[in-house]
């Protein structure tokens, strides 16, 4: 599914995207140690084996990201020129190997850009959630789009 142009987004809107993913610990050992984070919390299992969650965590930047990912195609797939930045980002429960991991948005805010005609913000807010329903990581993303073009437009009418 192709994302959507600013001025088909609508505050309010929620998208319980379709696509699931289960965490493997491949995952989670190749992220941690691709971006040099060795924290043995989520590479080493017997020191987590020692930790109040008794196995590793999967590092949370996984998450955020694999939670982003889930959303852009039916969101912002070819249709934003880039992120402006993410606020609020919070993780309220651990994940960990073998959880499915599922994604929700909901669109908080919709304007025009005031310096660059033809494109706007739009204000998402993503919510990571496990198999049980639970909230695993949420966070606010304000990303830069594009106004569909008038060459699309005029084709539609024809």
């Amino acid at each position: 599914m192709a994302g959507l142009w600013l001025e088909e987004f609508e505050e309010g809107m929620v998208f319980n995207h379709d696509l699931s993913r289960t965490v493997t610990e491949y995952d989670n050992m190749h992220f941690s140690l691709m971006t040099m984070n060795v924290q043995p919390l989520h590479i080493d299992a017997e020191f987590a084996a020692g930790t109040e969650w008794g196995k590793p965590l999967v590092n949370s930047l996984f998450t955020l990201g694999l939670m982003i990912g889930m959303t852009v195609g039916d969101t912002t797939l070819g249709t934003t020129i880039g992120n402006l930045g993410m606020t609020d980002v919070v993780f309220p429960k651990p994940v960990f190997h073998g959880d499915t991991i599922r994604a929700r948005t909901t669109v908080k805010g919709v304007r025009a850009s005031k310096s660059r005609p033809g494109q706007g913000i739009v204000t998402f807010f993503h919510e990571a959630i496990n198999q049980r329903g639970e909230v695993v990581a949420s966070c606010e993303r304000a990303a830069l789009m594009r106004e569909r073009p008038a060459a699309a437009t005029e084709g539609e009418q024809a």
